[in-house]
C-alpha cells in the first residue's frame, strides 16, 4: 500500500533559485516532447516513443546552444517529466478504450510558468534524507523541512511543489503495510448535506464549518485591492499573493477538518456507508458555492482510502437510491419532497422523520444490503481479506496521523 506524506519546506534564496530553474527545465522538456507528439499526430506519423524523445529533447538538447541550460539541473528531473507525460497519455488512451474507470481525462496540455502550481518529481537516485533533518535534492541543496511526524518507511519518491502563494512542500511516497484496527461491531450510514455537513444514522450531526463563507468578507476586500492595481506592476503581484494566501488558508482549514472528521468516523465504526453524490452536477446549480465549500468529494475520498488502510468496510450507495423518499421505519415510499421540507410524517405508519436522519438510516440499510450481496469491493467483503495487497492510490496531501500510544519508526536517522 502506498501513502503520501506532505511536509512544509523552507528553502533559502539560493535553493529557491535552483528550484525555479528545475521547475522551468521540467516544464520545457514536457512542452517540447508534447509538441513533437502533437506534430507527429497532425502529420499522420506514428506515435513518437519515449526513448526517441529522451534522446532528442534531453540528451542532444543539452549540447545545443538554445537548451544548454538543461544541464544545470538533475537529469532525473527531466526524465521524470517525460515519464509524467507518458502517464498522462496512458490515462487519456485508457479512458478512450474503457480500461480506466472513473471520469474521462483529456489529452495532455502545455504547461506555463504562470501556472498556480509548479512541481518536480525525483526518485531515490536524486534525493536522500540527511541526519540533521534536511532533505538533500540533487543540484538544489539541503532543504530545511518541518517534520510534523515520522515517516513510517523509507520513501520511494519525492515531489517538490510550489503553490500559488509561494509556499514550498515536499511530499514522500512510502510503501507500507495496512494498519488494521481492532474489529468493532458498529456500522454507520452518512448523509452529506449543506445545513449540516454530515448527519449520521445514529442521530449525531457534524456541523458545517463553511470556511469559504466565513472568509468571504476578507476575500472581497483583497479582490477589490487586487483589481485596482495596474497590470504588470509589483504592487499587483503583492496583492495577488495576498489573495492566494487567503484562499490557501481556507483550503488548509477545510482539509484539516476533513481529515479529523474522517479519521474519527473510521476509527469508531467497522463499516461506513455513504451516498455517491453527483457533485459535478450540483456544482453547476445555484448552490454551487456552498457545494464546493463543503468539499464532499475530498471527504469521501479520505473515507475510502482510510478504510482500506485500517481494514474497514467502505461502500458507496448509488445516487439514484431514494434515501429521502423512503420511510426508514416501515419502508413505505412517500415520494419526492422539496428541499425546504426538513421534517415529514410517513403516510403509512405515521412516524415523524427528520429528513437528514431518515436519509442516513436508509443509506445504512442499503449499504448493509450491498455488502450482504457481496458487491462491495472492500477488505471485509472478500475471502482474501488481509492476504492480498490492497491497491490504494497515494494521496496528494498528507496522510492521517498515527494512533496515540503507537510509535511509527522509519529507520531514518534524524527523524
Amino acid at each position: 500500500m502506498q501513502l503520501r506524506y506532505n511536509y512544509r519546506a523552507y528553502p533559502d534564496a539560493a535553493e529557491r533559485r535552483a528550484l525555479a530553474s528545475a521547475f522551468g527545465c521540467a516544464r520545457v522538456v514536457w512542452n517540447d516532447c508534447l509538441r513533437d507528439r502533437k506534430q507527429a499526430h497532425a502529420a499522420g506519423l506514428p506515435y513518437v516513443k519515449s526513448a526517441e524523445l529522451s534522446r532528442l529533447r534531453i540528451t542532444q538538447a543539452k549540447r545545443t546552444e538554445e537548451r544548454a541550460w538543461l544541464a544545470d539541473v538533475s537529469a532525473v528531473v527531466l526524465q521524470q517529466s517525460l515519464r509524467d507525460l507518458d502517464t498522462a497519455y496512458k490515462n487519456f488512451f485508457d479512458g478512450l478504450s474503457g480500461k480506466r474507470q472513473g471520469r474521462m481525462v483529456g489529452p495532455p496540455r502545455y504547461k506555463s510558468k504562470k501556472d498556480t502550481r509548479q512541481s518536480i518529481r525525483l526518485n531515490t537516485n536524486a534525493f536522500c534524507l540527511q541526519g540533521d533533518g534536511t532533505v538533500y535534492v540533487a543540484k538544489v541543496g539541503n532543504l530545511k523541512v518541518r517534520w510534523s511526524r515520522r515517516l513510517p518507511a523509507p520513501p520511494t519518491s519525492l515531489t517538490v511543489t510550489k503553490d500559488s502563494c509561494g509556499r514550498y512542500f515536499v511530499s514522500f511516497v512510502v510503501d507500507t503495510k495496512p494498519d488494521v484496527l481492532p474489529e468493532l461491531q458498529t456500522d454507520i450510514g452518512i448523509d452529506l448535506g449543506l445545513s449540516a455537513f454530515a448527519v449520521l444514522s445514529d442521530g449525531r450531526k457534524v456541523d458545517s464549518p463553511r470556511f469559504l463563507r466565513r472568509a468571504e468578507k476578507k476575500l472581497k476586500r483583497l479582490q477589490r485591492e487586487l483589481s485596482r492595481k495596474a497590470k504588470g506592476s509589483k504592487n499587483r503581484a503583492k496583492a495577488r499573493i495576498k489573495v492566494a494566501r487567503q484562499h490557501a488558508r481556507v483550503a488548509d482549514r477545510r482539509r484539516d477538518f476533513h481529515h479529523k472528521a474522517s479519521t474519527q468516523i473510521i476509527r469508531d465504526n467497522q463499516a461506513v456507508y455513504v451516498e455517491d453524490l453527483a457533485v459535478s452536477g450540483l456544482g453547476r446549480t445555484r448552490l454551487a458555492k456552498s457545494v464546493h465549500d463543503a468539499g464532499w468529494s475530498a471527504f469521501v475520498g479520505m473515507l475510502q482510502y482510510k478504510a482500506a488502510l485500517h481494514g474497514r468496510t467502505f461502500t458507496k450507495v448509488d445516487r439514484t437510491f431514494p434515501s429521502s423518499q423512503v420511510c426508514s421505519a416501515c419502508g413505505f415510499r412517500d415520494g419526492p419532497k422539496p428541499l425546504h421540507v426538513r421534517e415529514w410524517t410517513c403516510g403509512a405508519c405515521g412516524t415523524v422523520h427528520d429528513r437528514d436522519h431518515n436519509a442516513a438510516r436508509n443509506v445504512l440499510f442499503e449499504g448493509r444490503r450491498i455488502v450482504a450481496a457481496g458487491r462491495a469491493e472492500t477488505l471485509n467483503a472478500s475471502w482474501s481479506a488481509g492476504k492480498t495487497r490492497t491497491k490504494v492510490p497515494a494521496q496528494r496531501r498528507e496522510a492521517g496521523s498515527p494512533r496515540k500510544g503507537q510509535t511509527t519508526q522509519a529507520g531514518i536517522p534524524g527523524l
